[in-house]
This record gives structure tokens, C-alpha cells and sequence, in this order.
């Protein structure tokens, strides 16, 4: 019960929070099909309690779609929607906000029975209760960003879209560090050398590109612009200056798409380029190297994924195949910056 004043580690509790990230992983995933398939507006109420229960009969069906016909995208996209094709955009949300419950519960509960018992490595239960913070301001969130949607737009806002997924993204690379933290306990630390800094940026620059991903996501701007590597037959795709920045940046299909592949080129170069200087170097750890040939690896079959996902259009199994390499492959890098770390 008190080992971790031995060794400061516990296996249980790495356990725990391995399983937390793998749980804010699929609710990544299920939002990401919940954005492609306009299905995040059609629970038009936050409930954190009562809302976990789904309607159960007809009547109940009919309250909700009733609810829903009265936000802009029932009357301007969806007007001749039935009940039946209702249901279907209403399940995906709710599947969404029962993960998030879900989460929550996964989290809380083994973290006030592992603190009774005192299996927490000290240095780590502040830490955790950080990560039961940010996974609360999460939820806020996601509703700030659901209502976005709900009096004047068809759609969620895309910045309260990205800022919604990347803490989700903050909550997943914190909680793998964490549960490296308490599998091997404190051991030796390094300052940041250069594999570690290496390691940190190239996490920093995919957790960028997924946020960029998120923008084109919010505004489906991977329907648009569907060959590839030129868009629409030119190199600067027409429409990109949006009239003023903050559109160009955020709200307009053509910026965000090109935003979007220009970083995924300079994350394939700088990732390509790390696994082969881990290759040649005497002086990396074989943990980091093996790192960064998975690294290598999987970044070049997510740059394949991404264009075929954008030539086919978006197909959702594509999409979510996208999206669930792009959140392993920020995994792998957190997880290698950890390991250099480490002597």
C-alpha cells in the first residue's frame, strides 16, 4: 500500500491513467465523426447528470427533435429532416458527451481510491488533481462551443472547435506522461539535450498540425480543394485571402486547408529527418531511436492517409482512421521526449 515511498512508482496507478488516455482517445475519435457528420448541434442542452439518459420512448424523441428544430441548422440545413434521420445525428452526440461522462467517472473515482490508499506517487497527486481541472474545463468548454451554434450559426464557431480539441490533445500527451511517470518512477533526469528538445518540438509542431486539422474539420474544408499537391490547379488556391486575418486564419475553407498541408509537409521533413539522425547517432538512448523510426514510420502512412482522405472527400472511415494516427503519433513523440529524459 505505501511502496511508492520505496521506488515512487505504482503500476496500478500508471494502469489507471494509461486507461484514462485511452478513453479521452476515443472521445477525440467520436467527436472528430461528430463534427463530419453535423451531428454536434442536434442536443440543443447541457445536462451533466440527466442528460446521460437518452430519450426512451417516442414522446421523448419528439421533445428532443423539437428542441432542435428551433437553432438555424434544423431551418437553413436540415428542414426536411424526419424524426428517423434525427436519431442518427443525435446518437453520435451523445455517445460523444457519454464518453466525456464517461472520462470523468474513469478518472475520479480511482483517483479518490488511490489517494485513501496512498498508492499515488507523491510527486504526481498534484499533478492529478491538475488533470481532473483541465478534464472539468474540458466539458465547459465543449458546451461553450456547442452553443456557439445554436442561435446564429449552422455551425460550431472552428476556434471554439479547435480550442475544445486541443485541450482534449493537452489531457491525453499529460495523462501518458503522467502514467510513464508513475510505471518507471522518478529515476535519473537529464536537462532537456537535444533529443529531448527534438523530441518536445516535433510533439509541439504535431499538436499544432492537429489543431490546424481541427479548423479544417470546423469548416469542411476537406471537401473542398480535392486534388492534390495543387489546389484547384494552382499552387496559392483561389479565395485564400479571406478580406481580413482573423477569417483567413480561422474561417475560411481555402487558407485552412493549404494551412494545413504546408504543415504537414514541414512536419514529414522534420520527422523523417530526426529518425534518420537517430539512425546515425552513437549517442541515443535505443529506447529514443526505436522512438523515432515508429515516429518516421507513422508519420509517413498519416501523410498517405490525409491524401487520400482529401481525394476521396472526406469518407468518415478515412477521416476517423486520419485522426486516431494523428493522436498516436503525438503519443509517440510525448512518450520519446520522456524516454530522452531519462539516463
Amino acid at each position: 500500500m505505501t511502496s511508492f515511498l520505496k521506488d515512487d512508482r505504482s503500476k496500478a496507478v500508471a494502469w489507471w491513467l494509461f486507461a484514462t488516455a485511452l478513453l479521452v482517445l476515443a472521445m477525440v475519435v467520436v467527436g472528430g465523426a461528430t463534427r463530419l457528420t453535423d451531428s454536434g448541434l442536434s442536443i440543443t442542452e447541457w445536462k451533466p447528470v440527466t442528460g446521460a439518459i437518452p430519450p426512451m420512448n417516442e414522446a421523448d424523441w419528439a421533445a428532443e427533435f423539437s428542441k432542435y428544430q428551433q437553432i438555424p441548422q434544423f431551418s437553413q440545413v436540415n428542414p426536411d429532416m424526419t424524426v428517423a434521420e434525427f436519431k442518427g445525428i443525435y446518437w453520435w452526440e451523445w455517445a460523444h458527451r457519454f464518453l466525456g461522462r464517461l472520462v470523468g467517472v474513469v478518472f475520479a473515482v480511482p483517483f479518490a481510491y488511490f489517494l485513501i490508499r496512498r498508492e499515488i506517487p507523491q510527486r504526481l497527486i498534484w499533478r492529478c488533481f491538475g488533470l481532473l481541472l483541465l478534464g472539468g474545463l474540458q466539458g465547459l468548454v465543449g458546451w461553450w462551443m456547442v452553443s456557439s451554434g445554436l442561435s446564429e450559426r449552422v455551425s460550431v464557431a472552428p476556434e471554439r472547435l479547435m480550442l475544445h480539441l486541443g485541450l482534449a490533445l493537452i489531457l491525453f500527451g499529460a495523462l501518458i506522461w503522467c502514467g510513464l511517470e508513475a510505471a518507471y518512477g522518478k529515476g535519473r533526469e537529464t536537462a532537456y539535450g537535444p533529443w529531448a528538445r527534438g523530441g518536445l518540438g516535433l510533439a509541439a509542431l504535431l499538436y499544432v498540425q492537429s489543431l490546424l486539422g481541427g479548423l479544417v474539420a470546423a469548416n469542411d474544408a476537406g471537401r473542398v480543394y480535392t486534388d492534390w499537391p495543387l489546389m484547384g490547379g494552382r499552387l496559392l488556391p483561389e479565395g485564400y485571402w479571406a478580406g481580413d486575418l482573423w477569417t483567413t486564419i480561422a474561417h475560411n475553407q481555402a487558407s485552412t486547408q493549404l494551412h494545413h498541408r504546408l504543415m504537414a509537409y514541414l512536419v514529414v521533413v522534420l520527422i523523417i529527418a530526426f529518425a534518420g539522425q537517430a539512425s546515425r547517432s552513437r549517442h541515443v538512448q535505443p529506447e529514443v531511436r526505436r522512438g523515432a523510426y515508429v515516429l518516421g514510420l507513422g508519420v509517413a502512412i498519416q501523410a498517405l492517409l490525409g491524401i487520400a482522405t482529401l481525394m476521396m472527400v472526406s469518407p468518415l472511415s478515412l477521416a476517423i482512421a486520419h485522426q486516431i494516427a494523428a493522436t498516436l503519433l503525438l503519443a509517440i513523440a510525448v512518450t520519446v521526449t520522456w524516454r530522452a529524459r531519462r539516463v
